[in-house]
């Protein structure tokens, strides 16, 4: 695992001059759509910049220098820097108008369930699908979220299920078995004693307590040791922070990576490592940025990627942080009101179901 390294905060970049404004917007939506550097001839023809390729080519070469253009081999044309990039979200993007396909499917998304997991996995799935591009959601590490209520119903003759329901809308259901002999009004006093015992306790508390109590002599007091102990399972869990992540072939499948087995081989052992893209991707809930680039990533692992993300609300309480992670070559005009508009609407949706 290699060391973290400092976070890099988007540094304030010298104002460039119109044609160079232009030129790098060009630069990058045409790179961003090729994948392939751009050199000055091709933007003379395909643009009508009123100037010569031998100044679009001295402009292209003074914005390497300032360093928002890279040259990645001497006979090649441009490419964006981290830089460039940067200067372009912060100055030159236009978002895309989401067509009505998208803000349909959103909106049916969230109405198809009522688990935040499953909203989750719906609204990633979509995500990834528009965007072509990896699409992750993480419920936040919120170690004070309370318990909102605590249910257990039998199932079967020897397991009951254990339902625990949090005040940021999340739903965590377990099986744990059901001592024999236990009648309807064995499980009616253990319930009341979950919601006596249990309900307003914090997920910090809940992860320190000991399992303990009772004799564990009784049918009643063996269901409650036992449910007890997953609670406390739940509550390390879940205090660890839970991610779900979508189409992470379509990231591996992006020409730049395809190209780069040794770059294949990283990505994947960094989409592997759950802490490190939970952690990567949550920094947005504290971030000024909702869009890291590149070197920005706090992570080496990261620096050939750009995160976009927003966080997702529940009542006015922040619950968890939505978004795509791709190569720094990423199509920022419609991604960024993707993430933006999926995030709303997730918010919307579970403040219905659970606020």
């Amino acid at each position: 695992m290699k060391e973290p390294t400092p976070s890099h905060k988007p540094e304030a970049t010298e104002e460039l001059e119109p044609r160079k404004r232009t030129l790098l917007r060009a630069v990058v939506l045409e790179y961003v759509d090729t994948a392939e550097p751009i050199a000055s001839e091709y933007l003379v023809e395909k643009y009508d910049l009123g100037i010569k390729s031998a100044t679009v080519r001295n402009e292209l070469s003074e914005m390497a220098e300032l360093g928002f253009l890279e040259q990645p081999h001497t006979s090649a044309g441009r490419i964006p820097s981290d830089k460039g990039y940067r200067y372009f979200v912060d100055h030159l993007l236009v978002p895309a108008d989401l067509r009505g396909a998208h803000r349909q499917t959103i909106s049916e998304t969230q109405r198809g369930g009522e688990a935040l997991f499953e909203l989750l996995n719906e609204a990633t799935l979509a995500l990834s699908r528009w965007t072509q591009l990896l699409s992750v959601a993480a419920i936040l590490r919120d170690a004070d979220v309370r318990l909102k209520n605590v249910i257990v119903s039998a199932v079967g003759p020897h397991q009951a299920l254990l339902v625990v329901v949090l005040g940021n809308g999340h739903v965590e259901s377990r099986m744990v078995e059901c001592p024999p002999g236990l009648t309807l009004t064995d499980l009616g006093q253990v319930n009341e004693a979950l919601q006596q015992s249990f309900v307003g306790e914090s997920l910090k508390s809940l992860a320190r307590s000991k399992v303990g109590g009772g004799t564990g002599k009784s049918s009643v007091e063996k269901l409650e040791l036992a449910i007890r102990s997953t609670l406390r399972s739940i509550a390390k869990d879940l205090t660890r922070g839970r991610l779900v992540s979508k189409g992470e072939e379509l990231l591996l499948a992006q020409p730049e990576f395809k190209r780069d087995s040794e770059m294949i081989s990283e990505l994947i052992e960094t989409l592997q490592t759950t802490d490190l893209v939970y952690d990567a991707l949550s920094a947005g809930s504290e971030a000024i940025e909702n869009v890291t680039i590149g070197k920005e990533n706090r992570r080496s692992e990261l620096s050939r990627l750009s995160i976009v993300r927003q966080v997702f609300f529940v009542g006015g309480k922040e619950a968890g942080v939505i978004g795509i992670v791709g190569p720094t070559r990423m199509a920022y005009e419609s991604g960024l009101p993707l993430v933006n508009y999926t995030a709303r609407a997730l918010s919307d949706a579970l403040t219905k179901f659970f606020a």
